[in-house]
């Protein structure tokens, strides 16, 4: 079984507050980009354990703490699924706050569910991809949500960007979450996310804002510098994408003059 593990961007993201728990209570609309994604293959093998390929893009983590993994090892213990070979063909990148990697995770348990017969309600999916990280139950339904807690409580969202043109943008630099949640200060907005994501696109600007922007930019100009290239080149709205490294464009009418440079990487599909 092959499924196209498809990446998401963020719609503002506010950090509401820092938890007891260590984690923080943020705000933000998850919106899936359908024609970015990793294509994960899980097959039976009827041996016992997992078989694991890498494909595509490099990693950094070693490849058995690979998130794929994971997933296999959640639904062996829960499920008690076992003998399957799992390829990776990563082409997301990796550090852009893109969640591709939640997403992959999230694709191999829908696989395990579908090659076993498991019939997962949907809300055991959630609950099992909600086990792996913080974002990667937003794949389970993969439709826009707006999403709370860490992340992991979803509300569908209607927002409409159809017809829009989405440039995604990731500069040869990274950042870490961890470096991203260190330089953020939590505060509550005036006006809740989802009342401004009601405002046109074109009012987005300056409203509809990414929390961890402030700091990011400060440390690394060159993501700044991405944003500022997309609202020249015509965006009506361009943002980072949840902790970085990317930023997206929402464009009308894409300005074919914007010039990528070197070691960056460029996404551009129209919205369906």
């Amino acid at each position: 079984m092959i499924l196209k593990a498809n990446c998401k961007i963020n719609l503002g993201l506010d950090i509401l507050r820092r938890r007891a728990d260590g984690y923080h209570d943020l705000e933000t609309v998850m919106f899936p980009v359908r024609e970015l994604f990793d294509e994960v293959e899980v097959t039976r093998t009827g041996a016992a354990g997992v078989e694991f390929l890498q494909q595509g893009l490099a990693i950094d983590c070693p490849a058995e703490q690979n998130i794929c993994l994971k997933a296999f090892a959640l639904l062996r213990d829960r499920c008690g699924v076992d003998g399957v070979r799992i390829r990776l063909d990563k082409r997301v990148p990796f550090g852009a706050g893109l969640g591709g990697g939640s997403a992959d995770g999230t694709a191999v348990i829908v696989a395990l569910d579908r090659l076993f017969d498991l019939r997962l309600s949907e809300r055991e999916l959630i609950d099992c991809a909600a086990a792996l990280g913080s974002d990667t139950a937003f794949f389970v339904r993969n439709t826009p949500q707006l999403c709370t807690g860490r992340g992991e409580v979803m509300t569908p969202c209607a927002v409409d960007l159809r017809g829009l043109t989405l440039v995604v943008v990731k500069p040869a630099e990274g950042v870490s979450t961890r470096e991203a949640y260190a330089g953020v200060r939590p505060r509550v907005p005036d006006v809740p996310l989802a009342e401004r994501l009601r405002l046109p696109v074109r009012q987005w600007q300056g409203v509809v804002t990414n929390d961890f922007e402030e700091s990011v930019f400060a440390t690394h100009p060159a993501i700044r510098d991405v944003r500022d290239r997309l609202l020249r080149a015509g965006a009506l709205y361009a943002s980072m994408s949840g902790s970085g490294s990317a930023v997206f464009g929402l464009f009308e009418n894409p300005d074919p003059a914007f010039v990528l440079r070197d070691g960056e990487f460029l996404h551009q599909e129209t919205i369906r």
